[in-house]
């Protein structure tokens, strides 16, 4: 265990503050960063300060796992893992997700087609729950039933305070080929072919995700782990990584820029914000070419609607943000990105292959069909909406487009599902019922609360 974290005064800490707020009022956390793109109707509710929980206790390189605190982010997490040559077994994209975070909230990343999800990878957890309680949850022991709905259920049944997770090894370098494809049913059966095969035009399949950039662009991009390469690239300035994929068929970057490859940019957000242009990029200093940075800037806005009351005095479309992870079966995504070109018409898309891990349990609130291989398209942006519509309009399309499809959303960002169905996607039976176990008095939200009603 690190001799600078204190872990069981860390919770005697929480359970404190816990106990200091006054019965039967809600709790919430007070976090530093926050990747939700939710915003609250509602903000006034005490707020527990977790920033402690931020670190790695300890590494056991022959059993490749570590025990890490849940608010601990995974820039903070790959860095203490790779001087070990250890990596979590999905990394999410972004440097300020916690590993909390993307267990309770599902994340996934270039190496899910093989790994799953970062839930999949956790042993066990300490859990602070709605009741007060700090319990240790496991797949075999009492508490299974709240580790098998922990993940999805986004802070509603407790936090996670710390997580035992598997560890997979390192190489030096990440190799990278970049296929283009002119035809979205050809690029779907390169996926389906790249993930059962493992293998792909001669190169070994370690990481795959996907670019698509319009109808007749759309690149599959597969990385190779390498102990030598001839040279390295660097994203971090003023290159732009999602440019490459379109300039470079072959590319080579050292592990920990591979997987901060989407970061500098928040994948292409950037040039909302005017930094990717060839005379702004320069003067900015590399340390707030970051996402958390972009994100900072985007909140300010949603807060002060500065951009938006200009917009409406210069005579322009109100806009209705559209950003979201959806999943369909690969063989729905031509389906899925003909409706989306035509009807939405985002660019650039991300395509991220995933399959449930070898052994994997059943997850009361996120269960996919094991025997599936699933594509992820992350779009972000925003849409002109039509005259007379309201927000909503757009992002209801999508998910009634997905339903069609037999897939599902990442709850991160705006839902618009009726209640009804809502609890039908997402088994509100099973979620009831261990809400009632670990959340009796209902001090938390409930799901829908939180992720619909934003509350």
């Amino acid at each position: 265990m690190s001799a600078t974290l204190d872990y069981a005064g860390l919770v005697r800490d929480l359970q404190a503050q816990y106990a200091a707020i006054p019965p039967g009022e809600p709790v919430r956390l007070a976090k530093r960063t926050s990747n939700l793109f939710r915003t609250r109707t509602s903000d006034t509710v005490p707020r527990l300060d977790v920033t402690g929980f931020d670190g790695v206790l300890s590494v056991d390189p022959e059993r490749r796992t570590a025990d890490v605190l849940g608010m601990t982010t995974y820039e903070h997490l790959v860095d203490a893992l790779l001087p070990y040559g250890f990596m979590p077994l999905v990394v999410p994209e972004l440097k300020t997700i916690t590993l909390g975070g993307a267990v309770a909230g599902v994340g996934i990343e270039s190496t899910s087609f093989r790994s799953g999800f970062p839930h999949e990878s956790v042993l066990e957890m300490d859990v602070l729950t709605g009741d007060g309680r700090v319990v240790t949850a496991s797949p075999t022991n009492e508490h299974a039933e709240l580790f098998r709905a922990f993940p999805n259920s986004y802070g509603t049944l407790g936090y996670a305070l710390r997580l035992r997770i598997d560890l997979e090894q390192v190489h030096p370098y990440v190799e990278l080929h970049h296929h283009r494809f002119e035809d979205a049913d050809a690029f779907a059966d390169a996926v389906a072919s790249a993930v059962a095969q493992r293998t792909y035009a001669g190169s070994a399949v370690d990481f795959l995700d996907g670019t698509v950039f319009g109808p007749r662009e759309m690149y599959l991009s597969v990385g190779s782990w390498a102990q030598r390469v001839p040279a390295v690239s660097d994203y971090t300035g003023n290159r732009i990584y999602y440019r490459s994929i379109q300039a470079k068929a072959v590319d080579h970057l050292r592990v920990r820029d591979y997987l901060w490859r989407w970061d500098t940019d928040w994948f292409w957000c950037s040039r909302a914000l005017q930094v990717q242009k060839p005379w702004v990029r320069p003067l900015v200093p590399k340390r707030f070419l970051r996402s958390d940075v972009y994100w900072k800037v985007i909140g300010f806005e949603r807060r002060h609607q500065w951009k938006a009351r200009l917009d409406a005095r210069l005579g322009r479309p109100a806009q209705e943000p559209v950003v979201q992870d959806v999943e369909v079966p690969v063989q729905r995504l031509p389906e899925f990105l003909e409706f989306f070109h035509r009807e939405i018409r985002i660019s650039p898309v991300w395509v991220c292959p995933m399959r449930a891990r070898a052994g994997s349990p059943s997850w009361t609130l996120f269960d996919i069909d094991h025997d599936v291989t699933w594509t992820n398209v992350g779009f972000w942006s925003a849409v002109d909406l039509p005259p007379g519509q309201v927000e909503g309009f757009h992002n209801r399309r999508i998910e009634e487009k997905v339903a069609e499809l037999g897939g599902h959303k990442s709850l991160y960002s705006t839902a618009f599902y009726p209640e009804e169905e809502f609890w039908a996607t997402y088994n509100g039976e099973g979620y009831h019922l261990v809400k009632k176990d670990y959340d009796p008095d209902g001090r938390l939200l409930d799901l829908y609360e939180k992720t619909v009603r934003r509350r």
